[in-house]
């Protein structure tokens, strides 16, 4: 027990200081792409030809629907006019699903609930996660939430075991045919008012499934979704990100 205690005084405090503090990532974190139109050499489609998922749209005014980004890096791999970069910024959240689609560097991030319902969430949000097929890749990141770093209680936001017991889902996987109904009576079983956020490509497109038969392309096809929050798989920081944002705790700007 003494020794357990010296290790812990040893290693100091390990919380983020985020959202106090802006977030600090290391220097080869992937934050939101971005395509710079002004270096796009018309009638090129190397980037797009290159994309997995299908998620750059070129053209005159070429598109990222990071909605369908993997992440991959095979678009800057491929560009030779090096349009397509990564940023830092790991702000990704937003509420509609055609606020993915980019033509520039500029993405409207979700904005709070409206005051009644953030009475009602505000101080204490409970969420049941479904995995609906997905890779264990966003659910580790979910669980990431919960450790010491991050500390996602702190906020009064909790993962809960039974639906019954939650204010909404948070749902990761490309929601597969066998997990459709599983899905439905989910959310069914969550008390109204209730709210559902879509966490990675796969909850919002499919992702490389896309265009499977057995798959549904997401989880808006089955329940409709209040929150996206993309990635393949989205940092931890990325979904605090976007649950801070929808409850109206985070300050406008911080980084």
């Amino acid at each position: 027990m003494w020794k357990l205690l010296k290790v812990h005084t040893q290693q100091g405090f390990q919380t983020s200081a985020y959202p106090k503090e802006p977030a600090d990532f290391p220097e080869r974190f992937r934050g939101r792409p971005v395509i710079d139109p002004g270096r796009c050499k018309e009638g090129c489609r190397a980037c797009a030809d290159a994309c997995p998922t299908g998620a750059i749209l070129s053209g005159t005014s070429p598109k990222l629907d990071l909605g369908k980004c993997l992440f991959c890096q095979e678009c800057v791999l491929a560009c030779p006019q090096g349009a397509v970069s990564y940023t830092t910024d790991h702000r990704m959240a937003v509420h509609s699903r055609q606020d993915l689609l980019l033509a520039s560097a500029e993405i409207k991030l979700a904005a709070a609930l409206e005051e009644k319902s953030r009475q009602i969430f505000g101080r204490s949000l409970k969420l049941r996660q479904v995995a609906a097929g997905d890779c264990s890749g966003c659910a580790a990141e979910l669980q990431a939430l919960n450790n010491v770093v991050f500390d996602l209680g702190r906020f009064g936001i909790q993962f809960v075991a039974s639906p019954r017991h939650a204010d909404g889902l948070i749902i990761t996987g490309p929601v597969t045919e066998n997990m459709r109904l599983a899905l439905k009576q989910t959310y069914d079983a969550v008390s109204a008012p209730k709210m559902v956020i879509a966490v990675g490509t796969c909850a919002i497109s499919g992702g490389p499934f896309a265009g499977s038969p057995q798959i549904h392309h997401g989880a808006e096809a089955v329940v409709p979704v209040d929150l996206f929050i993309p990635g393949c798989p989205p940092h931890p920081l990325t979904v605090l990100d976007g649950l801070l944002r929808l409850l109206g705790r985070l300050q406008e700007g911080l980084r």
